[in-house]
């Protein structure tokens, strides 16, 4: 645990610097502004993946090694990924959260930062529940392998929609492009590997949401 601690420590450092890389290069490209889909998504991709982290974090140690060595690396990975998005947002001085979620995906029309009060629509893509993020907490063995995983693949989808739109997004720059693509070839291929894990358990993937 302490080496999966120090590991994550030292990507989150490693984020901060890539967050500056990743301004530079498009300072070299000769864009020196940051595009609105640019801030929304990196506002809005490190909330989303603060979640994630969450997640990872409330699993129990009472599980399979597999799977608290993969909830260990997606909070590794993921923290390091926030810390890059959160790098460039201070780069520029902008603030790391929107005051409006999504508003950068469906511009002029629903999002799901636009919800009522009364809607149990998530602010964004595959986000879980404080009930269900308190359900996993409390579970045991087997059945928090279970909630994990599905929340996790859940979690992931939803990101990979939000990565997805910044990455065919004509507004977004070629280093946010970059960056996009990169998270759907890692979550698509963590997905893949949870599925499996999951059926191994006898149990499906949740709806999303």
């Amino acid at each position: 645990m302490a080496c999966a601690v120090g590991l994550a420590l030292l990507l989150v450092a490693l984020g901060v610097f890539a967050g500056v890389a990743w301004e530079s290069r498009r300072a070299d490209q000769g864009s020196h502004e940051p595009r609105p889909v640019d801030i929304g998504f990196a506002q809005d991709m490190g909330v989303h993946h603060d979640q994630a982290i969450l997640i990872a974090r409330t699993l129990g140690t009472d599980v399979a090694p597999e799977i608290r060595g993969l909830a260990d690396r997606i909070a590794a990975a993921q923290s390091a990924e926030a810390a890059t998005l959160r790098g460039w947002l201070d780069w520029f001085g902008l603030p790391p959260t929107s005051g409006v979620p999504m508003s950068w995906m469906h511009p002029g029309g629903h999002d799901h930062g636009t919800t009522t009060a009364s809607s149990d629509e998530p602010p964004m893509p595959g986000l879980a529940s404080t009930d269900e993020i308190g359900r996993l907490a409390e579970a045991h063995g087997a059945a928090a392998e279970v909630l994990f995983l599905q929340l996790m693949i859940r979690h992931h989808r939803g990101g990979i929609e939000m990565a997805t739109a910044a990455q065919n997004s004509d507004l977004a720059s070629p280093a946010t492009k970059r960056l996009a693509l990169a998270m759907i070839s890692d979550q698509g291929d963590e997905i893949g590997q949870m599925t499996l894990l999951l059926r191994a358990r006898g149990a499906a993937p949740l709806p999303a949401r």
